[in-house]
């Protein structure tokens, strides 16, 4: 059971200061453990008797004072999105905080909710970030790029469908997603083929260049292509699969997993046979997918790796000159399941 700090909560801040008195050592010592400076050799006693008085003193280092020090923050922004992302993207995004955590960075996310692009990047930019990944929920310009560039950002970096000037990119083609999944679905013979556009704002980014890419499959083929709004809401799904019949429809491209397996069971209940009558496919390629029945086909995904993402943000901090760098990303193939 760890001991409680000695200070009660109406007295002073302790200092580095006090840090130093009860260790025995001096303030630069203080500063090099609890900023884990590698360049000066301190023993590890003299690190473990640091550490033990910093907490019992309840200490904790000034980031602000750290920052002046440095010349810049450790802070990563990570802007938070505003959009249901999905498991895929939640599970990409943990991995991305843990592997930044490693590297000693803080990680910060900023609900940026009603904000334009300019006006996020001045509201990302107060908080003085040594970083900032977009992840394409608000759309960078040049202008928001270069502000936070001059607030003391080494490194801005998006994610998403298309590079910003000034910024090193890892470059998301969504429309590839659309397209394999539109080949896979006139492969199967299917030629009334629907495309499942969400009704929840935000998803546009992803949703518009899917809806593009079956387009072009489509095309190809001679096929037609129908888009479908549809809310992540049973009701909607239901009156979506109760018209099934008139629009003709004998393929459907739900948008991702999720919205696949909603209407695939309002198509089932309302006695559209699947896949028989329409073929679904789905993408993300997510567990439960297989665990329905017929097992749902889908686009598999391989993101890049929230590991290899921190590796970038770390290099481009540490050499901020680097020219900005464009990196494709967004591997994908299809799982011919039952479902299709």
């Amino acid at each position: 059971m760890s001991q409680s700090p000695k200070q009660s909560a109406g007295s002073p801040a302790p200092t580095s200061a006090d840090v130093a008195r009860l260790a025995g050592v001096s303030r630069a010592t203080v500063s090099y453990v609890l900023n884990n400076t590698a360049a000066v050799r301190i023993s590890e006693p003299t690190r473990r008797r640091v550490r033990e008085a910093a907490e019992e003193l309840g200490y904790v280092p000034h980031a602000a004072a750290r920052s002046l020090r440095a010349g810049h923050s450790r802070m990563v922004l990570l802007p938070t999105a505003h959009v249901p992302v999905g498991p895929l993207y939640s599970r990409f995004f943990n991995e991305l905080q843990w592997a930044l955590r490693s590297l000693d960075y803080t990680v910060v996310q900023y609900g940026s909710v009603g904000m334009d692009a300019d006006e996020a990047a001045r509201a990302w930019a107060e908080l003085r970030p040594v970083a900032v990944v977009s992840l394409g929920h608000v759309e960078l310009t040049p202008t928001g790029v270069e502000l936070l560039r001059r607030s003391g950002a080494k490194a801005v970096i998006t994610v998403g469908p298309q590079q910003v000037e000034g910024t090193h990119a890892l470059v998301m083609d969504q429309t590839r997603v659309g397209r394999l999944a539109g080949a896979h679905l006139v492969e199967r013979g299917r030629r009334r083929l629907g495309v499942v556009m969400p009704g929840e704002p935000g998803l546009e980014v992803f949703s518009v260049p899917r809806l593009e890419g079956v387009r072009a499959a489509a095309e190809a083929a001679g096929a037609t292509v129908v888009p479908l709004s549809l809310r992540y809401e049973e009701e909607p799904a239901g009156a979506l699969a109760a018209r099934w019949r008139d629009l003709d429809l004998d393929g459907v491209f739900g948008y991702n997993d999720e919205y696949a397996m909603l209407l695939m069971r309002a198509l089932q209940d309302a006695g559209i046979a699947v896949p028989e009558e329409t073929a679904v496919v789905g993408s993300d390629d997510l567990v439960v997918g297989r665990l329905l029945r017929p097992r749902l086909s889908t686009v598999h995904i391989d993101m890049v790796g929230g590991g290899e993402l921190a590796e970038l943000v770390d290099r481009v901090v540490r050499e901020p000159d680097t020219a900005p760098e464009r990196h494709e990303r967004l591997d994908s193939y299809v799982v011919h399941r039952e479902s299709s």
